[in-house]
């Protein structure tokens, strides 16, 4: 059983229930908690997943407790119906915990996916270290992305022999995105109709906002950076809000009715990526986006202080600058005004994987499965 719950969740675990779905020998059932309801369905939308259990859990101002509680109770009897040989959960997500938990207390083995990532602040990102650190305690079998997440499991003394490398799944959904996109240039162009009027001769600056630690300022003190590149006049700043409304209400309350500034509703995948490929620049606070931008060789600014995938800023294709307005826009105005720095970035590297990580996955389930008879 493979539960999850948000748009993120969604994207990286689409290319293994596809790939689950055709092995023989293994029989998928998906489980969603909808702790992220619209978001949700439109990647279940893309991608074709059918769920065979819906806990819907998501209400108006929900919280954290709320949320753990909803999915621990309706993932009970879930379970006890089903009683699936593992559970497979993904990332870092209060969805990730509760569902973890939920099949240790039916005792019920769980698989992590994109296991090992660590900041080693608790604070920071809030709750999602904490989440992924639980999950990780629970789980018998972990997926870590890279290698500096496997050895974070393996100096937190974690087995290695349950510890398989395997690549980050988001960068397989990325690739069949794009394979999708390549394949049909009238689905493309009309994704690129569907924007507000983009004037051609102004770069396209990308701005995506949602992290909680950020809510108590912090995106406010973004926005006004933005707003002071927006100000340039030579970029057209596409912002696609996140539906907290704590985090679309510290953008709208700068941003709203600047001339190059365009608010948007969240985005389907595809025209997320498609928009992620056709920017100068990316800034964000989002862990997927810092993977999945290097495969497109679009330069990532990152508005956090630390980040649990070093990797990408290791490589040189994501920069941490933190909240502050003026570091923000100090470091988007050396890659605008300076085509040679811009370039070094764009170098289009991943660290995170080679599209195949849902295939590493998949064997070493089928092994279990042989071995289980």
């Amino acid at each position: 059983m493979l539960v999850f719950g948000t748009r993120p969740e969604a994207i990286k675990l689409a290319p293994l229930i596809r790939r689950m779905g055709a092995a023989p020998g293994l029989h998928p059932v998906v489980c969603v908690t909808a702790q992220h309801r619209g978001l949700l369905d439109g990647v279940l939308g893309v991608f074709g997943i059918r769920p065979d259990h819906d806990l819907d859990v998501m209400r108006v101002a929900q919280g954290l407790t709320y949320v753990t509680t909803a999915v621990l109770e309706g993932l009970a009897g879930v379970l006890a119906r089903e009683r699936p040989d593992r559970v497979l959960v993904q990332g870092d997500t209060t969805t990730t915990f509760a569902a973890a938990l939920a099949a240790f207390q039916a005792g019920i083995p769980v698989g992590h996916v994109e296991a090992g990532l660590r900041t080693g602040n608790l604070r920071a990102p809030w709750p999602e270290e904490m989440n992924r650190r639980l999950a990780g305690a629970i789980a018998d079998l972990h997926f870590p992305p890279t290698a500096g997440a496997r050895d974070n499991l393996l100096r937190e003394g974690v087995d290695p022999k349950r510890v398989h490398l395997t690549g980050n799944t988001g960068i397989d959904a990325l690739h069949d995105a794009l394979d999708l996109l390549d394949a049909d240039p009238v689905r493309a162009a009309a994704l690129d109709a569907a924007l507000p009027p983009l004037d051609p001769a102004r770069r396209i600056l990308l701005v995506t906002g949602h992290r909680r630690e950020s809510l108590d300022g912090g995106l406010e003190r973004v926005a006004r950076g933005i707003r002071a590149l927006a100000d340039r006049g030579d970029l057209e700043v596409v912002w696609p809000l996140h539906p907290n409304p704590a985090a679309r209400r510290a953008a709208e309350a700068v941003l709203a009715g600047h001339a190059r500034v365009h608010l948007l509703p969240p985005l389907d995948y595809p025209a997320f990526v498609r928009l992620m490929r056709r920017a100068y620049l990316i800034v964000t606070d989002s862990g997927g986006v810092q993977e999945e931008a290097p495969s497109l060789g679009t330069p990532v600014l990152v508005t956090r202080e630390t980040t649990e995938r070093p990797e990408a800023v290791a490589a040189g294709t994501v920069r941490l600058v933190g909240t502050c307005a003026g570091r923000l826009v100090e470091a988007a105005t050396a890659l605008l005004d300076d085509p040679r720095a811009h370039a070094a970035m764009c170098v289009a590297h991943n660290p995170y994987g080679d599209g195949r990580a849902a295939g590493r996955i998949l064997r070493v389930l089928l092994e279990e499965a042989a071995a289980d008879g």
